[in-house]
This record gives C-alpha cells, structure tokens and sequence, in this order.
C-alpha cells in the first residue's frame, strides 16, 4: 500500500521582483528528497507557487495521496477555497502567475492533494529547511529565467 507523501514548501525573493527560490522536502515513510531552484527575476508568490507545482511534478505514482505544508496564503487559500478553479473558468483575466496556475492545474487532478496552511518561521523544522533551500537558491550564482515573469507574453499559450 503507498505510504502519504508528506511536503513542505517555501519560495522566498530578495526585493520582490529580485532574485528568487523555492524549497521542497518530501517525505515517505523514510524516504526524503529534497528539491530547490533560484531564479533570478521573480515574485515571492511565483516562487511559494512554483514550489507546489515541483513537489507534485515529482511524484511518480499517480493518485498518490500528498499532503503539501505551506506559509503562502496565496497558494493554500487559492486551491482549498476554490478560487483557482473560478479564475481558470474566466481564463485567468486579470489574474497574477496564469502560466503556474495552468501549470498547477495540469498536475493537481493526476493526485490525491491536500493542502495546509502552517505558519512561517514558527519553528516548524522541515518548514524552516524550506525557506533555507529557497533563500540558499535564490543567492546562488546559477539562476535560472523565470521566463513566465520575464517574458510573459512568450507564456500564454504554454500548458
């Protein structure tokens, strides 16, 4: 029987629009995997976002249940009241991110997910390994283009 895959995420950006990063630990049973990225123009919302999409991405079993741990209100009020769902039916007028949220949407009905709002830098350890992940990343030297926030224009019609 598959185990509930337990996540923690964070993104941080330093100026937001600045540098930015996201933090990922999964957990199953007594496996742990650790994912992180920096980009070097983004938002902190992209970043909390884009941390939730690289944790469902990488589950390789479909349905598999995962419960995703967030700081982002953003994020976690997005999904768990509904309001993507609605902003996906208005083709996301007016709406930050449409290339993630799209990108969310692809992933999120191929698993079982909840997710969790929990408090940040409230001493939560894997959480506060998260924010060390995504500010480690977003200091790196190695960024990446976030191209959705650079070139949003190049990105509608992605996904």
């Amino acid at each position: 029987m598959a185990k509930t895959v337990i996540a923690y995420t964070d993104g941080a950006s330093t100026g937001n629009p600045g540098p930015g990063g996201y933090g990922v630990v999964l957990k199953s049973g007594d496996r742990r995997k650790e994912i992180s990225e920096g980009f070097r123009l983004t938002t902190n919302n992209r970043m909390e976002l884009m941390a939730v999409i690289v944790a469902l991405e990488a589950l390789l079993i479909p349905q598999t249940e995962i419960i995703i741990h967030s700081d982002s209100k953003y994020v976690v009020d997005a999904v768990e009241k509904g309001w993507v769902f609605g902003w996906q039916k208005k083709n996301f007028d007016k709406k930050a991110n449409p290339d993630l949220w799209r990108r969310f949407l692809s992933i999120y009905p191929k698993h079982k997910v909840k997710l969790q709002w929990v408090k940040g830098h409230a001493g939560i350890p894997e959480n506060e390994r998260c924010d060390q992940l995504a500010t480690a990343a977003a200091a790196s030297s190695n960024l990446k283009i976030d191209t959705g926030y650079e070139n949003p224009a190049n990105t509608t019609t992605l996904l």
